[in-house]
């Protein structure tokens, strides 16, 4: 799967965004990840959840929430990124991980109905939610946080693989943006971050 373009996108933009953040604090950064709050807007959306009932951003309120864009028959980043995810939820107690969403958009909708985004977020745990929606929809809060997204060539039986960004974003109880967490972020690190965020009045 080729997310060349992707991450070279995300790397520059993980990289303008820091040299900002660090120009401003002059200290020692607070989190592992990049730290995106007042950078990013808040988080918004009109979607389709895996019981194919509409959701917006709001029913998701009072919890910390995990944000990534991917697609279920994506064959590496995608169910690596999930178990990277499962794993740090898993080093946390049950009342800190039940105040945390993992909200995993599919922008392969053409495939993904809630079905199957069921039965892929199914396998990580009661935490992970998958959500969908029209091309509109998703093109309107891929561009409200910068990601990318794109389709490749049909091979001879109609499989297509699809390229996207890698990063998840992390967005307090109220929704405010919190983080921006790159691939190369450890489990253990990824876990103090959600910690330390969950100690936090959003």
């Amino acid at each position: 799967m080729n997310h060349r373009l992707p991450r070279r996108l995300f790397v520059v933009f993980a990289l303008a965004a820091t040299a900002l953040l660090a120009a401003c604090s002059g200290g020692e950064p607070e989190y592992n990840a990049h730290d995106i709050e007042g950078v990013m807007p808040d988080l918004a959306f009109n979607l389709t959840d895996e019981n194919g009932n509409a959701v917006e951003a709001d029913d998701y309120d009072g919890r910390l929430k995990l944000l990534f864009f991917g697609y279920t028959n994506c064959p590496d980043i995608c169910p690596a990124t999930m178990a990277r995810i499962r794993a740090a939820l898993g080093g946390l107690d049950d009342t800190t991980r039940e105040n945390i969403d993992v909200l995993f958009v599919s922008v392969d909708p053409e495939r993904d109905d809630p079905e199957r985004l069921a039965q892929f977020t199914s396998s990580f745990g009661p935490r992970f939610a998958g959500l969908t929606g029209s091309q509109e929809q998703l093109q309107t809060l891929s561009k409200r946080y910068r990601v990318t997204y794109g389709y490749g060539e049909p091979n001879d039986n109609g499989f297509y693989l699809v390229s996207h960004s890698s990063a998840i974003f992390v967005f307090g109880p109220e929704g405010k943006a919190r983080l921006l967490v790159n691939q190369e972020q450890s489990v253990d690190a990824l876990r103090a971050d959600l910690k330390k965020l969950l100690e936090r009045v959003d």
